[in-house]
């Protein structure tokens, strides 16, 4: 925003002196110049710009001492800032009396089309408001001069401004048009020899609703916006929209927009004067020094200050903030004087040739080359400041830099790009502490996990091996109970030692740099994975192994009788949890000669603006041994709760235990087909992994050995088996060890029983003998009276009942120690020898029916 719209309007100052009265028109010549100044459309730049040239024409024509033969006369059309309005109107400048000797045209995009085809006239082209950085090219323009300097002059302070904030990423976002396009190019050239990125680059055409999505998504903090005022109601409704504004987001806009441009009602914006004025607080604006800020008098004797209040006066007081070109008026007004200074500079050497400026024409190539040296060497005190034109023919200033504090524009520095100088005022407000940060803030720090939560579990980690060894010497010390050896007893102190195992990998789990030294760290975790891997091997295999047997021998119907006849070797359960843990074994081994565990700096961000580091232990190709590792163990959790399933309604006392040993399997299973996936999405939080970890250890172990365990502690505490195994020791006089003599005594006890159930039945069968030979004596007295109702062909019944007939159930055993009735006493070839029991000779087939 232009100085010139903050500044003062004082009254002129009553000492400023007239200038020596001009000759009378009727002596002078006319020299016309063919103006394009925008009166209204995309930029009214002359509502403001055209009355200032005129004035310096009035003041020009007034002065003796330049041009004092010569008259200047505005042809003036109004352009539009439309180049195709443009063309039309310089067809009609060029084809039209009077020949034109300069052609003066307002806008960026006017100003190309004009002086690309100037030259096919010799014509000089000299802008007040063109800043389009593609301006600068001499071969494309020969005969180009502006008092307004190109927006690649914005670019340094820019980047001064980002080095002195100590921003090294920006954004862009830009409206689809030549200047602001070759002004973001040289923008990037520049920040990257500052060292700088440019992270996001967006660009539209009228809607930037897209563009702004896309600034927050991409986490854009610092933003160069480069568009027109009217583009900028419309992006600053979208930010507002976003909520891409406030403490972390700093915009940098053009500065030459009216002051009051976020107020003013644009019914191309559904946003109120309240969201444009949110939104746009707090931004940064560069601007070229329109407005020389020191009371010094010029070439037109007139200092900026007297300037502004004559400039107010023929405006009939409008508002500067709602007056078009305000800001660009002192180089409209510059552009007059230098035009007239240069054409003044030419009247002697023409002379020296014998030619005159009237005798300009549009094939007159010398009075062109003429005027042009003489605005390529101008250097005067403007009320702009110092008018000096660089090669390309652009002007050369200062930069102001202005920031927008509470709804209004305050100078916050000047920038010269020439000197490299950044003159700063120190009074830049920021809404949080101080400029925002140019993207998230990394404050690296360790984490360690909380003592508290690892004492805790530490506890209940050594209480469980606590509970593990006791359990083992119950196994240990009981081993000759009947009871305890049913249930493959070795296979359950490999089930405690695992459990201790897993553990005691509680331990290492939460070891961190509160304990061990840096170097130390790939020791510790090596200890952890072994202890673990191990643990769980011993632990869940032997359980798996049992499982696995019992499925094997148990759950094949057709084979059914035959393996109950089998004996369980217990070498084939040792082997298998062998196989086990050497797999387990081997594929750690592998894994820590091949790809060893070390350590490694991560950290992972937090909000709102800290991310802490966590020390951990890894490698880069952790994912795949990781994942073959999980994977096994995850098949064999899941084959074990199907054998589980399988076999939970098998009786065996080859393996007593196998329900509990399901019952173990399935929560182990569950536990850790949840935990392993959460502590995986947990890893950045080192509190919550550790706790899901080693809980699922602690419950894991605490819920198998009481399954196992407690159940036989609990049988043999109220039953008293140990006792009465003992006693039948010291009776039979032979070892409880002895498997033989154990199955011997245990068949003696069930023949006992089996000679009571028999004698019972052999009575109840007696019994009914009786009944059976009672009726057959009562049917044979009343077989007359029968027989002669019946009829004739129907034959006589046997006078004797058919023993058969008296035959006990198929497969009902008999004995030769009991009688038979007296009706049987010649029927005893009916049962078989093989078929009789007795206390020495007792079919085993029959034994379970019998006993069922």
């Amino acid at each position: 925003v232009a100085t010139a719209c903050k500044s003062p309007h004082p009254s002129p100052p009553p000492h400023l002196s007239r200038p020596p009265s001009p000759p009378t028109s009727s002596s002078l010549k006319k020299l016309y110049i063919g103006a394009l100044f925008p009166m209204s459309g995309g930029w009214p730049g002359g509502q403001a710009c055209m009355p200032s040239a005129q004035m310096a024409l009035d003041l020009v024509n007034n002065r003796s001492d330049i041009l004092p033969d010569y008259e200047l006369e505005l042809i003036h059309y109004d352009s539009m800032c439309d180049p195709g309005e443009a063309t039309k109107l310089l067809y009609d400048l060029l084809y039209t009396e009077p020949l034109k000797i300069v052609l003066m045209p307002g806008c960026s995009g006017v100003s190309t089309l004009v002086a690309e085809a100037a030259r096919m006239w010799n014509l000089i082209v000299l802008s007040y408001g063109s800043s389009s950085p593609a301006l600068s090219n001499r071969q494309r323009f020969p005969t180009f001069f502006r008092t307004h300097p190109s927006a690649t002059l914005h670019n340094p302070t820019r980047v001064q401004l980002f080095q002195k904030w100590k921003w090294t990423r920006i954004a862009t976002i830009q409206q689809t048009t030549e200047v602001f396009t070759s002004t973001l190019d040289d923008l990037e050239e520049r920040v990257k020899e500052a060292g700088i990125e440019i992270s996001v680059r967006q660009s539209f055409l009228t809607d930037p609703a897209v563009a702004v999505k896309n600034l927050k998504r991409q986490d854009a903090r610092i933003i160069v916006g480069l568009f027109y005022e009217t583009e900028a109601r419309k992006v600053f409704c979208e930010v507002f929209k976003e909520k891409l504004y406030g403490k972390k987001y700093v915009w940098f806009l053009i500065g030459w927009y009216a002051d009051n441009w976020f107020k003013i009602k644009d019914p191309a914006i559904n946003c109120t004067v309240e969201n444009m004025t949110e939104a746009v607080e707090g931004h940064v604006t560069t601007e070229i020094v329109m407005l020389n800020p020191e009371t010094v008098r010029g070439v037109s004797n007139m200092t900026s200050q007297e300037f502004i209040a004559a400039l107010m006066s023929r405006l009939g007081g409008m508002n500067p903030e709602e007056t078009g070109g305000f800001q660009e008026a002192p180089l409209a007004f510059d552009a007059v004087w230098a035009l007239a200074l240069a054409l003044n500079k030419t009247v002697a050497p023409l002379k020296g040739r014998g030619r005159r400026l009237e005798d300009f024409n549009y094939n007159n190539h010398d009075i062109t080359s003429e005027i042009y040296r003489a605005l390529n060497t101008s250097s005067f005190e403007g009320v702009s400041g110092q008018v000096v034109f660089d090669a390309q023919g652009s002007r050369m200033a200062m930069t102001l830099i202005e920031q927008l504090q509470g709804g209004s524009y305050k100078k916050i520095g000047y920038y010269d790009s020439s000197q490299k100088n950044l003159s700063w005022f120190g009074n830049d407000v920021w809404i949080g502490a101080g400029p925002p940060a140019d993207r998230t803030v990394v404050i690296e720090e360790y984490r360690f996990l909380s003592q508290k939560l690892f004492a805790a579990v530490s506890v209940f980690a050594g209480l469980g091996i606590l509970l593990g060894i006791l359990c083992l010497t119950f196994n240990i010390y009981n081993g000759n109970v009947r009871y305890i050896q049913n249930s493959q007893p070795y296979l359950n102190n490999m089930t405690a030692v695992g459990c201790m195992m897993a553990l005691a990998a509680v331990f290492p789990l939460g070891i961190d740099g509160h304990h061990v030294h840096r170097s130390q760290f790939p020791v510790v975790c090596q200890f952890r994975l072994w202890l673990l891997g191990l643990g769980f091997s011993l632990a869940y295999g032997s359980m798996f192994t049992k499982i696995w047997w019992v499925h094997t021998l148990f759950t094949k119907k057709e084979e059914k009788k035959e393996k109950k006849k089998q004996h369980l070797e217990p070498w084939k359960l040792y082997a298998t949890v062998g196989v086990l843990l050497a797999i387990d074994f081997l594929s750690l081994v592998i894994w820590q000669i091949v790809d060893p565990l070390h350590i490694t700096e991560g950290w992972t961000l937090t909000f709102p603006s800290t991310s802490p580091q966590m020390r951990h232990i890894t490698n880069p190709d952790l994912v795949l041994p990781a994942g073959v590792v999980y994977g096994y163990k995850g098949l064999l959790l899941l084959l074990g709760i199907f054998l589980a399933y399988e076999t939970k309604s098998v009786s065996t006392e080859k393996i007593n235990d196998h329900r509990a040993v399901g019952m173990a399997i399935y929560n182990v299973a569950v536990l850790c087909l949840i935990t392993a996936p959460v502590t995986m999405i947990l890893s950045s939080q080192q509190d919550a992994s550790f706790a899901f970890a080693s809980l699922a250890i602690v419950f894991s172990a605490y819920i198998t050995l009481v399954v196992l365990f407690v159940p036989k502690m609990r049988r043999l505490i109220t039953r008293g088996e140990w006792q009465s195994e003992q006693q039948d020791t010291l009776k039979t006089g032979s070892s409880t060890n002895n498997n033989d003599e154990e199955k011997s005594r245990q068949l003696e006890r069930e023949n006992r029983e089996l000679q009571k159930i028999i004698q019972e039945k052999e009575e109840r069968v007696s019994a009914l003998r009786n009944q059976l030979a009672e009726r057959q004596a009562l049917r044979n007295r009343h077989r007359p009276s029968i027989g002669q109702n019946q009829n004739h062909n129907a034959p006589p019944p046997s006078s004797q009942t058919d023993p058969k007939s008296l035959l006990p159930p198929p497969g009902y055993p008999t004995t030769d120690n009991h009688s038979l009735p007296p009706s049987f006493s010649n029927s005893s070839s009916l049962y078989p020898a093989d078929s009789k029991m007795s206390r020495n000779h007792c079919h085993n087939s029959q034994i379970p029916l019998l006993y069922k």
